[in-house]
């Protein structure tokens, strides 16, 4: 079963959060964990908490196990951009934007078994 988390709206570049994600892009949910944390770049954090999320969803929602969470896809687009001017010389304002990005983990692994008393309550009704 495949389950997923998006992080919207994150206060950087698509283009620098997207080189990160590769690092990690087919891995175990584990090990791509461990490569966030020793990666020296502000975005490996927001893929961190995205994949984190993914993985918490897998495990508590829908009743996969955590040792076999795979991510299968990942991604990152373009989110809102805003505007805004800086100061130049002689008096001139020249435009930049502010870039955000939305990335889309989506994680797949087994299902656990099910508990004896679940099974049980089942067949009772």
């Amino acid at each position: 079963m495949e389950v997923k988390a998006i992080a919207k709206g994150v206060r950087q570049s698509p283009r620098k959060v997207s080189v990160v994600a590769a690092l990690v892009r087919g891995r175990n949910v584990s090990d791509a964990l461990t490569i966030l944390d020793h990666t020296p770049r502000r975005s490996a954090l927001a893929v961190r908490k995205a994949i984190a999320s993914a993985a918490a969803n897998a495990e508590h929602n829908h009743n996969l196990k955590p040792d076999t969470l795979r991510i299968v896809e990942i991604n990152v687009t373009a989110g809102p951009r805003i505007k805004r001017y800086r100061p130049a010389a002689h008096g001139r304002a020249l435009p930049f934007q502010r870039k955000s990005s939305h990335i889309r983990v989506v994680v797949t692994g087994q299902e656990r078994a099910k508990k004896v008393k679940e099974t049980k309550k089942a067949e009772e009704k």
